[in-house]
């Protein structure tokens, strides 16, 4: 029989709580990443979420929990949200890569 081996499991945290304390040992999630480059492209263009909703026709409450890593997103509602943003998903997807890319420590993972 195969062996069982258990997956870490993310605490939940309060919604009074930062936007992403995650202890160390657990890497971010990519729509944790994902909410976080569109929050701050939305911030850095002083949008309010109603404005940034309104123009990608989703609803403020969906866009916060994108923003909040809350909801994994389809391509085509990241891309309404992007374009809403004057982003590209390729400029959407290398900003996320770069937040979960891992400091260079010269060490190569391979994977058998």
């Amino acid at each position: 029989m195969a062996e069982i081996i258990p997956f870490p499991v993310r605490p939940v945290v309060p919604e009074t709580a930062p936007a992403h304390p995650a202890p160390p040992e657990l890497a971010p999630l990519w729509r944790e990443a994902v909410g976080d480059v569109l929050r701050t492209a939305r911030h850095e263009r002083g949008d309010r979420l109603s404005d940034t909703a309104r123009r990608s026709g989703v609803s403020p409450q969906y866009l916060s929990e994108m923003e909040r890593g809350l909801k994994d997103p389809s391509s085509e509602m990241l891309a309404a949200v992007a374009g809403a943003l004057d982003l590209t998903l390729h400029d959407l997807t290398r900003a996320v890569s770069e937040r979960l890319a891992p400091a260079s420590t010269g060490a190569v993972l391979r994977v058998a």
